[in-house]
């Protein structure tokens, strides 16, 4: 592969031979779309994320800004909107409120709950008073939220008024810094009793927007390396690291992601919409947002409930969507069941429509020329059940599925894009081009503004310097990045050398200047024969089986073979066991020693088409019904696997599956 062939990049460094005990680098490249500076032009008055808000506001003040459904008698209505001068005005009293509870620039302030406006319109009194915004994870559980609330330190805490029971086990521990909560909605009386009797104070939502008076309190001078927030990342293992992210990390991904969209064709305008429901305590929905806000855009909020989130889209019509893997591939599994149960003619009519539109687009065809007949006839219906209105659908957080994205970039009548990036790389460092079907199954180009490099792991047998295929691990280098880890240097200085943030991830550079994640570095065992297994490679392969919702790959050095847990999908062994006379729930099927031989022949079938090796493919399979997830602590919030608890909790099945072997 010659680097000139590399379309879509730029080499601003020559690669680097090995020397000093550092690895091999190959070079360091660039976009090639844009001017392809190192950082974005500066716009006056733009330094921080304070900025973004109040400079739409002073452009946009009538704009529709935050909106959420009126429920009446328990029924949802249409969407309620807040415009953007309106929240400016609650942003200035809740922050006045902060002030007056003693909190100040350098201050931390914490966040707990699901995304609504009240959670947008904290973080905006944040960054109002340079005051560090700290999300506190929905979904990480009291142990996590009192670490936290200790680790940063926190002074004052938002709450979703049904967390606030879950906020109250975090005493006495979390009080030694916390001295205010605010509920989202208004205070049960026994909740407000027992955070009395530790000493601190309590308010709703409409008692605090009254607690800074008519007190005017002077905005501070705000800087682009100041810290606007502490991201704290589940991580797979040990405690949550805290994420320093600055304004002008935020400020320089936003400007690059517009830049993305503008060479795109794609601008953002003030008549977009985003729903919000991926959570706001992660990098990738709050750049997303600030990007919203950026244009005076709209930002509607779900309900909180995933069955109604399909409902709160149709009644919203977003133009982008967001999503993980996990959202996409549920409306990957409904569409199909649909047109399987559709007859034999809507079937045949839907197969037909398919092979034309996939052929044409995998041709070089734009989507919206591909079929625009069968656009109208075919496919406007799968876009009707997305709201009617979405052009851009974007994947982040964890890999989606070959077959799931060229799917719904037939299908959906819109772009889906693939993106990557990390807490540490303030999201979006990679992302895959509109129209452009060769980028099927990688993460496309990197992002304006960011440089990237691979380097060597010789012990994996990746090669940054191969002329063939350069492989290794990912480094990222430039503005986006993090300013380390909150009070781990140790940590700080193992992934950030010279400038160069380590990602862990392994990437191999494609022919058009596409990069592919294929590997995790940390995700390597040997087996008993002394081979090396990349176990994330094994499991992007085997989860491309047919009827294979989730696997986990197991092996290790006292072993000479694999062994694997697979979340069968519901649908498809149901079929198999229809025609195959195996009866029984769903759970009694997975108990079955024939479901389980086909599950395996399956997974051997998918090995074998990608040619792994004979100690790769999987020797003995347990099916387990129930999804791998956050509740039994087997997967991050962000879907990645916690291998440690996976191996805690199937130890005894992994156990009774060596020995059935033996």
């Amino acid at each position: 592969m010659v680097a000139g062939s590399m379309k879509h990049l730029v080499e601003v460094e020559p690669a680097k031979e090995a020397a000093g005990g550092a690895p091999s680098a190959g070079p360091t490249y660039r976009c090639a779309a844009g001017d392809n500076s190192a950082s974005p032009p500066a716009v006056p008055g733009l330094d921080c994320c304070w900025d973004i808000f109040r400079m739409s506001v002073e452009k946009y003040p009538d704009n529709k800004m935050l909106g959420r459904r009126e429920i009446v008698d328990g029924k949802a209505g249409s969407y309620t909107w807040l415009t953007y001068k309106q929240v400016y005005d609650t942003v200035l009293k809740v922050g006045a409120a902060i002030r007056s509870c003693g909190v100040g620039k350098g201050g931390r302030c914490g966040i707990y709950g699901a995304n609504s406006p009240e959670w947008v319109i904290s973080m905006q009194a944040c960054n109002a008073h340079g005051i560090y915004c700290v999300p506190l994870y929905d979904t990480l559980g009291a142990g996590a939220v009192e670490f936290v609330l200790c680790h940063a330190e926190v002074q004052i805490a938002f709450v979703e008024e049904k967390k606030v029971g879950e906020m109250l086990k975090t005493f006495p521990n979390a009080t030694k810094y916390l001295k205010t909560i605010v509920s989202f909605g208004k205070v049960d009386p026994v909740h407000k009793e027992k955070v009395e009797q530790n000493g601190l104070s309590i308010y709703s939502w409409e008692e605090f927007l009254q607690l800074g008076g008519e007190e005017k309190f002077e905005l501070p001078p705000k800087e682009k390396d100041d810290i606007c927030t502490i991201m704290y990342t589940s991580g797979t293992t040990g405690d949550p690291k805290g994420v320093l992210i600055s304004n002008k990390s935020i400020v320089t991904i936003v400007s690059a992601v517009d830049e993305f969209l503008n060479n795109s064709n794609e601008q953002l305008h003030g008549d977009d919409v985003y729903i919000s429901y991926l959570p706001l305590a992660h990098i990738f929905d709050r750049v997303i947002e600030e990007v919203f806000i950026r244009h005076g855009a709209s930002i509607g909020f779900w309900r909180g409930d995933v069955k109604l989130l399909v409902e709160d889209i149709g009644e919203l019509k977003p133009t982008v969507f967001c999503a993980v893997p996990r959202v996409l591939d549920r409306i990957y599994g409904g569409l199909q069941d649909k047109v399987t149960a559709g007859g034999f003619l809507k079937k045949t009519l839907f197969n037909v429509a398919y092979k034309y539109k996939q052929g044409n687009m995998l041709k070089g065809s734009k989507h919206e020329e591909a079929a625009a007949i069968f656009d109208r006839l075919v496919f406007t219906k799968v876009k009707r059940g997305l709201g009617g209105r979405v052009r851009l659908i974007l994947s982040g957080a964890a890999p989606l599925s070959r077959h799931v994205e060229e799917y719904l970039r037939v299908v959906t009548c819109s772009h889906v894009l693939q993106g990557y990036g990390l807490t540490e790389t303030c999201a979006g460092s990679f992302v895959s081009l509109p129209n452009n079907m060769s980028m099927l199954g990688t993460v496309g180009p990197p992002v304006p503004y960011v440089e990237v490099r691979l380097e060597s792991v010789p012990e994996m047998g990746y090669d940054a310097l191969s002329s063939e295929m350069p492989r290794g691990e990912i480094c990222i280098r430039g503005d986006t990045l993090f300013s380390g880890y909150y009070k781990r240097e140790d940590l700080t200085n193992e992934v950030l050398v010279d400038g160069w943030f380590h990602t862990g991830d392994i990437g191999e550079w494609q022919s058009d200047g596409s990069m592919k994640i294929i590997d995790r570095k940390k995700n390597i065992f040997k087996l008993s024969q002394g081979e090396y297994v990349a176990v994330e490679n094994l499991e992007n392969i085997f989860g491309q089986t047919p009827g294979v919702d989730s696997i986990w790959v197991y092996g290790n050095s006292f072993e000479s073979s694999l062994v694997a847990v697979v979340n069968p999908n519901k649908q498809a062994l149901e079929r198999w066991a229809e025609s195959n006379g195996v009866t029984g729930d769903f759970a009694t099927i997975c108990e079955d020693p024939k479901a389980k031989e086909f599950v395996l022949g399956e997974l051997t079938k998918m090995g074998k088409e990608k040619k792994l090796k004979g100690f790769e493919l999987i020797r003995a399979v347990h099916l387990d019904p129930a999804p791998f997830d956050m509740e039994r602590d087997l997967i991050t919030p962000t879907y990645k696997k916690k291998r440690p608890q996976l191996l805690k909790h199937y130890q005894s099945i992994i156990d009774g599956m060596y020995k059935s072997m033996k």
